[in-house]
């Protein structure tokens, strides 16, 4: 049996070397992993990237828009 939460099956966070590297499409400027929504978000363009299956999607068409 699995300890995961099967809500979230691939819910682990991104590598920290990763994270380092990539920065928002849109703005060029550095992103922040959100743990609890599993997102790369950009705080200069106000936009959420998914991570799906470990793989942060950095497409601005698939980004979430922030609330404001």
């Amino acid at each position: 049996m699995s300890d995961k939460d099967p809500a979230a099956p691939n819910a682990q966070a991104p590598d920290k070397a990763l994270l380092e590297m990539l920065v928002c499409p849109v703005t060029r400027t550095p992103l922040r992993y959100d743990a609890e929504a599993h997102e790369l978000v950009s705080e200069a363009a106000k936009l959420a990237y998914p991570i799906r299956d470990g793989i942060p999607i950095m497409l601005p068409e698939e980004a979430r828009p922030l609330e404001a």
